[in-house]
């Protein structure tokens, strides 16, 4: 009897083992292809895969190993996933700073995708949900001249950057499909922003709220104001009824007779479409004041260079180009201010890309590349600009 009873128990914990096995697998990610292209130097690896649910990726770096003589390798953990029995597992690519990419099963829920690579490299990974593809980027690190990018060979310390993350605390801004906010995304890029500005550059960057803090419009640009700012700009999300649209915009403030931009402005300014005509009224004094041309070239500058840097990243996005709007959070601001739409949160693949820490890196970097741009062109004395002003 007690044999008979053992026998059933170890029957149903077998078969509760082979059930729950095949529950999982069924929820894998399957790597179906591997493949690699050169672009402009860097190195392009595209992961194909077949999916019905969602995965997570990790990078991590292993530096070389002197002693086994195993070169430095950039690893890309994919969970839950597994190879499909036809996937390439290896690729000889032999470029100067990648030998090899090797694809293996790391453990029954996880694929490694490996790079063995020589010298300092960057990798930037995103997600192609709309074509089931791991996109990845490998290229050579290029430590940025600062002597070539500055007027000078120093680093501009007494330069004054005013970064102000939309939105925050009671006000979240626009939400996605899924529930992520834009007051969460905004700051993230803000910070990032801030972080390489000061490091690279030497940049003193202040932002408006530095936490999830509620700041009504018109005290942001009075901080700018307040803090002797030389560049101001505003961080935002867009939204929009149809879940379709996308892309990328930069504003300036001026009159617009834009529908959409308008709606925009209304959305922003936490006022009623109904109203926006009599605010644009009101703002004509205000706008002779303003630098709008200045704003105008510092926006051009800025949008062509976050389009480009997530394009040369293998990111496929659309370019809406510098617009203008009556927006309050830039009335009133003492230096050319711009206001960025970094992308449609309410697009599903849009707010998926905005939750990935890389692509907002590579928007950072957009961001401050179109700031050294505008600064190199066209602020030439900086400095005795400022004491002129009495700002030493």
């Amino acid at each position: 009897m007690f044999r008979r009873h053992l026998k059933r128990v170890l029957l149903s914990l077998f078969l509760l083992l082979v059930l729950s096995f095949y529950g999982f697998a069924g929820t894998k990610t399957l790597i179906t292809g591997l493949r690699c292209l050169q672009e402009e130097g860097k190195l392009k690896v595209l992961v194909d895969l077949q999916t019905s649910s969602s995965f997570e990726y990790k990078v991590s770096f292993l530096k070389a190993d002197v002693t086994t003589g195993r070169p430095a390798r950039i690893l890309i953990d994919i969970c839950p996933a597994e190879i499909h029995r036809g996937a390439t597992r290896t690729l000889e690519v032999g470029t100067p700073f990648c030998d090899r990419v090797r694809l293996g099963q790391y453990d029954r829920g996880t694929v490694r995708l490996v790079f063995e690579v020589k010298g300092e490299v960057e990798v930037k990974v995103s997600q192609e949900q709309s074509i089931h593809q791991l996109i990845v980027y490998v290229y050579p690190k290029v430590l940025k001249d600062i002597s070539k990018n500055t007027l000078s060979t120093s680093p501009l310390p007494s330069f004054v950057l005013v970064l102000d993350p939309g939105h925050g605390g009671k006000d979240p801004g626009a939400i996605g499909p899924t529930g992520l906010k834009e007051k969460d995304v905004v700051l993230k890029v803000a910070k990032l922003v801030k972080e390489k500005a000061e490091k690279q550059l030497g940049w003193s960057v202040y932002l408006t709220r530095e936490d999830d803090l509620y700041l009504p419009l018109e005290e942001r640009t009075a901080f700018a104001n307040q803090k002797g700012g030389d560049l101001f700009v505003s961080i935002h999300c867009n939204a929009s009824y149809n879940k379709e649209t996308r892309g990328v915009e930069t504003y300036f403030l001026s009159f617009t007779t834009d529908r959409e931009a308008l709606r925009l402005a209304a959305r922003e300014n936490g006022v009623p479409p109904s109203q926006i005509d009599a605010l644009q009224l009101i703002l004509y004094d205000l706008m002779l004041r303003a630098k709008v041309e200045e704003s105008e070239k510092l926006a051009q500058f800025i949008q062509t260079n976050i389009v480009n840097n997530l394009k040369n990243n293998g990111n496929h996005v659309k370019d809406l180009g510098v617009k203008r709007a009556p927006f309050i959070v830039l009335v009133g601001a003492k230096m050319p201010s711009v206001l960025i739409e970094i992308g449609f949160i309410t697009n599903p693949e849009e707010e998926e890309k905005l939750r990935d820490l890389l692509y907002l890196d590579i928007i950072a970097d957009g961001i401050l590349s179109g700031l050294l741009d505008y600064v190199n062109t066209y602020i030439k004395h900086p400095t005795s600009k400022r004491h002129m002003n009495g700002k030493g």
